[in-house]
């Protein structure tokens, strides 16, 4: 071989060793809690896929790290004078990842999936959209039968979320194994409980502020291995971090922490009405449920399991949220009331099951009202499930009681009725008054944040002494990121968004 010939063998190598490390540089390495469930927003049902979603779904519209609502594909609207209409006009120049071009049609055949299709998990968050009417090709409005403040909380979330009405044709509710949106990043491999990958997508319409070419995420349940990861720079972001591992990541040069305060709350989801494991639960006795929670310290488990960093509640707000109904306080810890209320209820050693996830923080949530229960007399069994099983067994009401996250919403319906509405989407309990929903209803139709909070604090007096869901505690977002990534901006709504963020040198 020729010394030119050699030296070009060689530049090739190199040249490709080269690309090669520059590609492996811009892929992020995301550490994630949980195995999402379906990655299609109509049968989605889980937090952590609405962060995976975040990658590769755009939505109509989106919040920003205030809270504020912000354009994504709507790029403006306008509410009519009698608040039956929400008229938005739509981003030009947007294509789907198979080419397919967004406009007024496909806004019009991802709503009409979400209400119609009998997979969809949207139907309720939807209802109030009876027509979809095409204005032109890029201007859309949603004709409601009646006023409803909650919906562009709503149109920012899974329900705003667009999909190839191509893909929909053609893929049905098989578009849950290959997602086609119109997102940063296009989905490229999925193996369950390993990773999902996605890379980038090069027409998207906002391209000039992706700078990854990869994004993996890949589920570590164990939140001190998701630790551990992201320190010895294994993954270059991990989510939900625990308080107690704050000291030393903050000490740690090889990592930058980043915090925000939380929408997203833990509740205790109670089978009220869903099939037999419900009829046969000590927990249908309505005393028996106001003596689990007379048995409970929230701030106690605070302390234990969060080193009291995450604040305490009892409703679907935070304290400190203007939503929170203040005549309806933190009930104290009696265990002697308890005690009675259970001997009232005909009982001696009341026996249920607890459900809950892998997490180790879950797990030892459950450790300490297990404890707390067991001194009013309660006799609770854990049952520790991977997370899409334990969704799955709610929704089909295999469960007594089960601890689960809700990520939270700006708009406070979006918080509750999910719970509650004896249509909301995830009332795995089939707890239904229609009392309760009158009032919610009501709340949605106005839009004076005083006059909405009446008619909330109304379904709040109901519900919370009915007790179908004993809320717990509100998060603290804390995410561990390697040095090397710059431009992440937290939000309170917990969902990571990858735009402007990049490594640095």
């Amino acid at each position: 071989m020729s010394m030119s010939k050699k030296l070009k063998f060689l530049c090739t190598g190199l040249c490709a060793i080269m690309l090669a490390g520059g590609a492996f540089a811009q892929s992020m390495r995301i550490a994630i809690a949980e195995d999402p469930d379906a990655l299609d927003p109509a049968q989605g049902a889980t937090f952590v896929g609405r962060i995976v979603f975040a990658s590769v779904c755009d939505k109509l519209v989106d919040t920003d790290a205030q809270l504020n609502y912000v354009p994504q594909l709507a790029t403006a609207w306008e509410w009519s004078a009698d608040g039956k209409a929400l008229t938005m006009k739509l981003r030009p120049g947007v294509v789907f990842h198979d080419g397919t071009a967004f406009d007024s049609q496909a806004v019009k055949t991802n709503i009409e999936r979400y209400k119609t299709a009998d997979y969809s998990k949207r139907k309720g968050e939807l209802k109030s959209v009876v027509n979809v009417a095409i204005i032109d090709p890029l201007t859309v409005r949603f004709e409601l039968n009646a006023p409803d403040a909650p919906l562009l909380s709503i149109l920012s979330d899974r329900s705003g979320m667009m999909v190839s009405p191509k893909a929909i044709a053609d893929m049905g509710a098989g578009v849950a194994s290959k997602p086609i949106c119109a997102g940063p990043f296009k989905f490229v491999e999925r193996v369950p409980q390993q990773k999902i990958v996605f890379e980038r997508f090069d027409n998207y319409w906002d391209k000039a502020n992706i700078h990854l070419q990869q994004v993996v995420y890949t589920p570590i349940a164990d939140v001190t291995v998701r630790t551990t990861n992201v320190r010895a720079g294994s993954v270059d972001m991990a989510e939900r971090l625990q308080p107690t591992d704050l000291k030393e990541l903050k000490a740690d040069k090889k990592v930058k922490v980043s915090t925000s305060t939380a929408l997203a709350y833990n509740t205790m989801s109670i089978n009220m009405a869903n099939g037999p494991r419900a009829a046969s639960s000590v927990l249908a006795n309505p005393k028996v449920r106001e003596a689990l929670e007379l048995s409970i310290d929230r701030d106690a488990i605070m302390q234990v399991v969060f080193d009291g960093q995450f604040p305490s509640t009892n409703q679907p707000q935070a304290v400190g949220s203007r939503w929170y109904i203040k005549d309806r306080p933190i009930p104290k810890r009696d265990v002697e009331r308890a005690k009675k209320l259970i001997a009232e209820a005909g009982m001696t050693k009341p026996s249920f099951t607890l459900s809950v996830t892998q997490s180790p923080a879950d797990q030892q949530i459950a450790q300490v009202i297990q404890s707390m229960a067991g001194d009013a007399g309660f006799n609770v069994k854990l049952e520790v499930l991977e997370s899409n099983t334990l969704t799955s067994n709610t929704a089909k009401g295999l469960y007594e009681a089960a601890i689960v996250i809700w990520s939270g919403r700006v708009d406070p319906d979006g918080n509750i009725s999910i719970w509650v509405a004896c249509d909301g989407f995830v009332n795995w309990g089939k707890y239904c008054n229609k009392d309760v929903d009158a009032a919610l209803q009501a709340g949605r139709s106005k839009t004076n944040t005083d006059e909405r909070l009446k008619d909330y604090t109304a379904a709040a007096h109901i519900y919370l002494a009915e007790r179908p869901q004993l809320f717990l505690f509100n998060y603290q977002w804390i995410w561990g990121l390697a040095a090397k990534v710059d431009g992440y901006v937290p939000n309170p709504d917990g969902i990571i968004r990858l735009k402007g963020v990049k490594f640095g040198s």
